[in-house]
């Protein structure tokens, strides 16, 4: 039993180094910090998706995290360091594409489809609109008449 406790000890005592990786870069200035801060909010983690670079936990991530702090210790501009990672990894690192040819029906497709949405509400409701009453038989006519009279004979 205590083999089995040391093990478990051992294993989270594993765990918690490796979660509790923190990067610590040194800046020349509080600017180059703020522009680093930027940049890895501004870009996306190519693993995670959904994640920004500063979020992430991921390899890629961390390397692109670093990657980032030199160029910008290296004194390169924001858009310098954006064109590198663009080339480097593709449209996809940028939370916002630019608009061209690759990237059009990203841009587009959401008015395209908000459009054919409204194009088959207003469909709907102008063919509800356009089916005509049935007219009622005579028959049905006097059926209804005899229904509401006895509902006036119970409720008076």
């Amino acid at each position: 039993m205590s083999r089995l406790l040391t093990a478990v000890f051992l294993l989270l005592i594993c765990v918690a180094a490796e979660g509790g990786k923190v990067e610590a870069y040194a800046f020349d200035s509080a600017a180059d910090e703020a522009r680093y801060k930027q940049l890895v909010a501004e870009l996306r983690c190519l693993v995670c998706q959904n994640q920004n670079l500063q979020d992430s936990n991921a390899e890629l991530a961390q390397d692109m995290r670093r990657q980032t702090y030199e160029m910008v210790s290296a004194g390169k501009s924001n858009e310098q360091i954006v064109t590198y990672m663009v080339d480097r990894y593709g449209d996809f690192v940028l939370y916002r594409p630019p608009l061209k040819s690759s990237t059009f029906l990203l841009w587009v497709g959401p008015f395209i489809l908000l459009l054919i949405g409204l194009g088959a509400l207003l469909w709907v409701v102008l063919r509800i609109k356009r089916t005509p009453e049935p007219e009622l038989t005579t028959e049905q006519h006097e059926r209804a008449r005899q229904l509401l009279e006895q509902d006036e004979d119970k409720n008076p």
